[in-house]
Parts: structure tokens; C-alpha cells; sequence
């Protein structure tokens, strides 16, 4: 498999992935006015501004096997396509995430309540903070929620 960065070109497979591991992983405990905005539309449109920080994996077969995305020292998003999971796409794009964060202090944000999310980022080394309110954009304006923020020096001191 291989990592690069994301083009344009990309965006609707991108899209699908994000859409759906959103709702897998978060439309069970969001709020509904947030579940009510995370459309299929509404991924297209965030990913018109969040592409150019976003690198994805390519399967052998040349599906995008997964994505994440960076906002200065956050690991913004990070997805892996359902048919991908369990196969070694998240364990490979966290590596090239944090190669593409250091030499620094990372953080990112995780639903409260997805623990799969958060045994995965622990097993990975990231620590958590605890939970934290984080602003997360949607079509109809910011909402807040209630998140874990675990952190990760990786500035290699």
C-alpha cells in the first residue's frame, strides 16, 4: 500500500470513507442536530478546504484504503474505509501521520465514547488528557462537545 498526498481527484472517495466512519463511529451518542448535518454533501464540502493537509492510502487495488488529515499540530481526521479495517491500514497511516507531525507535540481529539478509537490511539502511545469541550464545525455552525484529547511528544527528546 502506499501513502500520498491527497488531490482533488480525490475527494469523493474521501468523502465516502469520512461519511461513513463518522456515522460508525459517532452517530450512536452524537447529538442529532450534529448527526442531522453530517451528510454525505457535508464531507464533499469540508474536504474542499481540508484535502491539501490530507494524505490517503492506496489498497493494491488501488482503492483509497484510508485518510487523515492535519491542522497545524492536531491529527485532525483519521479514517480507515470499513473493507480496510482489521488489515493494517490504520497501524500504517498513524506511523506516516506522526512522521508528518514531529519533530512535535501532538494532539488530537476523540469521541468520548469511542472506545475503539481510543484503545487504538492508546496502543499507539498517544496518552489522554481527559475530556475536554471541542468546537466542531458543521454546515449550520459551530457545535460544542465533549471529547477525549490525548497527546503524543513527538519530538524524539
Amino acid at each position: 500500500m502506499q501513502i500520498r498526498n491527497a488531490e482533488a481527484a480525490d475527494v469523493p472517495a474521501l468523502a465516502q470513507i469520512w461519511h461513513a466512519g463518522w456515522h460508525q463511529g459517532h452517530a450512536a451518542s452524537a447529538p442529532p442536530a450534529l448527526t442531522a448535518t453530517r451528510t454525505l454533501e457535508e464531507f464533499v464540502e469540508r474536504l474542499g478546504c481540508w484535502w491539501p493537509t490530507t494524505q490517503i492510502m492506496r489498497a493494491e487495488d488501488g482503492e483509497v484504503a484510508g485518510f487523515f488529515t492535519l491542522d497545524g499540530d492536531q491529527l485532525y481526521q483519521f479514517y480507515v474505509a470499513s473493507a480496510y479495517q482489521g488489515q493494517g491500514v490504520a497501524a500504517a497511516l498513524m506511523v506516516a501521520a506522526e512522521a508528518a507531525l514531529a519533530p512535535r507535540k501532538a494532539w488530537l481529539a476523540c469521541a468520548a465514547d469511542n472506545l475503539r478509537a481510543a484503545r487504538f490511539y492508546e496502543k499507539c502511545g498517544w496518552v489522554s488528557q481527559g475530556v475536554e469541550s471541542y468546537e466542531t464545525e458543521t454546515t449550520v455552525g459551530p457545535l460544542t462537545l465533549d471529547v477525549l484529547r490525548f497527546e503524543k511528544d513527538l519530538s524524539g527528546s
